[in-house]
């Protein structure tokens, strides 16, 4: 074991959290180190195939979990420079402001944020121009007040999403143009202009972006952040485990094992964990001591409970009409987000899918047509096939938790049936209404987020909330600053922090409560 040099801040993970954490740090001159478990993602050809990203996992990490029964699932996460933003879909949403208070669903209640919308909104928009969203404050009218208009203008609906916004604003509904993070430059026909970097194809939903034209942590946030001299990053360093000081009070040591299995300490004033919900949960488990023999941060006894994941279904609707798409990621409707006129509780979103092709269909198809097989030959399908996305709310149930064994291997318990009668009825929503938008409903898609093979449980992309935050160290691990409420210099800055999860996609958030929590520790440390 070798030691290392004093750092002012550690850093473990490059995510929405860490990455966009470290981004807002380097410019203070503060000694900054990033620690990431994997190494930066292959550039290749595989990036942009669905057979290697969908069908064999190519990038998936080579790890299983334990489910609840002692089942081992292979869960959806990436080890890789960026986090899960490699292959996340760049939907950048914020959460609403009814989101941040006090829900009633039909299976409970969806608890308070100790914070405002109000006290994050300036930081959304600085979270919005940082990742190049693009998209036009003002189309969805259940959307919260925002500071400043996007930077970026919207991502154009190519003809088939255009018909289907202007069918449905027929209906008396309110679609608007989902806020997506691409460095797109658009011509006047709405097309990749000649020096955009974003190419308007059909590989940003789930594919690692091979031109680098989706917003992820790597492109925006580490990179620019590693041209500070203050600021470093070691890569394939897996941190095992936290020590603390007698006391308990302070994180002296970050223990890390890089390649060739040497087992290294590093120290720093600040450390932050941000390594997903899940391991970063895992992680202040297994560094439990005399002091803290529940795992860091856990006086309270909820690390690793509440954890939450949407609940998520995807709708394959089949067009009369060829669907020529090729960018269709680019429209979202949230008008029973918070009930409608036959239900008194929230029923969530509904937003486009990136566009199937014949693999991904092919590749899933015992997941969704069972032992019958499809009417039509799957490039047919494909070439027809308009893909919805909906999004429900989770409850942060304290039975739906992250625990280790005496191996140190992650079990992770989920109700999979927790609060789903609203996302029913928002299907019920969508498929009432695909006849009067020139379709008819082929399957639905109850599977994992990105068209996966596998099993539910290991639909973990959205993964949140089992470091919770809140004003009471009786029910939560964190304060409103994200410091440990029981430790002196441990943050966590994923999502681990929610308290709740609402109904869109939980990235923005973590990214601009990073933003938050980066102006924190600036003011800390000066």
């Amino acid at each position: 074991m070798r030691d290392s040099t004093q750092y002012d801040v550690v850093v473990i993970g490059t995510g929405a959290g860490g990455g966009t954490l470290a981004h807002r740090l380097a410019p203070s001159g503060k000694r900054v180190l990033i620690l990431e478990r994997g190494d930066y993602l292959p550039r290749e050809r595989d990036n942009w195939d669905s057979t290697a990203v969908f069908v064999k996992g190519k990038y998936r990490a080579p790890e299983f979990w334990l489910d609840q029964h002692g089942k081992e699932f292979p869960p959806e996460v990436n080890y890789y420079v960026g986090g899960n933003t490699k292959f996340y879909g760049a939907a950048l949403f914020r959460l609403r402001p009814e989101d941040f208070g006090e829900l009633r669903h039909h299976d409970g209640v969806s608890p308070a944020w100790p914070i405002r919308y109000e006290d994050l909104e300036p930081y959304y928009t600085q979270a919005e121009h940082l990742y190049r969203v693009h998209g036009r404050h003002g189309e969805d009218p259940w959307e919260g007040p925002c500071s400043d208009q996007y930077a970026y203008p919207p991502v154009e609906h190519e003809p088939r999403i255009q018909q289907l916004s202007d069918d449905l604003e027929k209906r008396g509904l309110h679609p608007f143009h989902l806020p997506i993070g691409v460095d797109l430059t658009q011509d006047e026909r709405g097309g990749a202009s000649h020096f955009s970097a974003c190419i308007r194809c059909d590989r940003v939903d789930g594919f690692p972006c091979l031109v680098r034209g989706k917003s992820d942590a790597q492109v925006i946030c580490v990179e620019p952040a590693l041209r500070h001299p203050n600021v470093e990053m070691i890569t394939n360093a897996r941190v095992t485990r936290l020590e603390t000081d007698p006391t308990g009070r302070t994180v002296t040591a970050v223990v890390a094992q890089l390649p060739g299995d040497e087992e290294t300490r590093f120290s720093a004033e600040v450390v932050v964990v941000a390594c997903g919900a899940v391991n970063s949960a895992a992680l202040l488990l297994a560094s439990a001591n005399d002091r803290h023999p529940d795992g860091l941060a856990n006086g309270s006894g909820v690390v690793g409970r509440h954890y939450m994941r949407h609940n998520n279904l995807a709708l394959m609707a089949v067009s009369k009409e060829p669907n020529d798409t090729r960018f269709q990621k680019t429209l979202a409707l949230h008008d029973w987000y918070l009930g409608a006129d036959d239900w008194d509780h929230p029923l969530g979103g509904i937003q486009m899918l990136g566009k199937s092709d014949a693999d991904q269909i092919h590749g899933e198809a015992p997941r969704w047509a069972g032992t019958v097989a499809p009417d039509m030959p799957f490039e047919v399908l494909a070439h027809h096939a308009v893909d919805f996305w909906l999004c429900g709310e989770d409850l942060p149930r304290p039975d739906n938790r992250v625990t280790l064994d005496g191996d140190g291997r992650i079990h992770l318990a989920l109700d999979e049936t927790n609060n789903i009668e609203g996302l029913t009825r928002l299907r019920h929503k969508l498929q009432q209404m695909l006849g009067h938008l020139g379709m008819h409903e082929h399957r639905l898609l109850s599977h994992s987020i990105y068209l996966h093979k596998g099993m539910p449980i290991g639909a973990t992309a959205h993964q949140a909330g089992t470091v919770r935050f809140g004003a009471d160290p009786a029910t939560s691990a964190l304060d409103t600053h994200c410091k440990a409420h029981d430790m002196d210099n441990l943050y966590v800055v994923d999502t681990s922090f929610f308290p709740s999860i609402g109904a869109v996609n939980p990235s923005l958030t973590a990214i601009a409560n990073a933003l938050r929590v980066g102006d924190h520790l600036v003011e800390r440390l000066s």
